[in-house]
Order: C-alpha cells, then structure tokens, then sequence
C-alpha cells in the first residue's frame, strides 16, 4: 500500500492523490494535521530527506514566523521542534511506496511510477 503524507486541503496533494488512483495504484492519505506527525515518524522524515530539503521555506507558515523561529531551523533540534509543532512547514507531497522508498514532490512521485 502506498502512503500518501500531507495535508488534505493542500491542492498539491489532492493533485497527486487525483494521479496516483487514475494509475490504477492503491494508496492512503496520513493527514498530519488530523492523524498527527509522531515523533518517530517525523524521525523518519528528517532522516530520508535532507532536513533543509524537507522545509518548506515558501509557505505561509514560514513567512509568518518571526525571524528568531525561522532561526531555529538552523539546527536539527531545532528543525525538529519546528516541523513538530508546524507539520503544515513539511514540504508535500511525500510518498511511501509498497517497498519503503520515499518521493517528495508531485513530479518525483509521477517519474517513479512511469520509470
């Protein structure tokens, strides 16, 4: 079963949740929001994707932080607090596969499953 990481209302997600059921692929949404983000797999997260490559540093979540939180992200404590506190900061889509590979980004899942 392929897992699909994000928030519900995200148009990107619901994209690539549109994507994924037209390729005939059975999935599942975890909605950080309404099933939480766990330490253990925010854990995992951080620990497949670089953690600078896994915030989202466009959103509105971030553009509203104060310039003294945006810093905390410097660190990887402090980037874990962050994510912890604000998964909506999480960069989404993010895609387990059948066999535990991980995507992030509507065009990472699509080339993954056309190759």
């Amino acid at each position: 079963m392929i897992t699909l990481y994000g928030i519900s209302n995200c148009d990107t997600v619901r994209k690539t949740g549109r994507w994924l059921s037209g390729a005939g692929l059975d999935w599942t949404l975890h909605d950080y929001r309404k099933q939480g983000l766990d330490k253990t797999l925010l854990g995992t997260l951080l620990q497949q994707f670089d953690g600078k490559g896994l915030l989202n540093r466009r959103g509105t979540t971030w553009r509203q932080l104060s310039a003294d939180r945006q810093q905390q992200a410097d660190t990887s404590q402090g980037l874990a607090a962050l994510l912890q506190e604000q998964p909506a900061m999480i960069k989404r889509p993010i895609v387990q596969t059948a066999d535990h590979q991980w995507l992030i980004g509507y065009d990472a899942v699509v080339k993954h499953f056309n190759d």
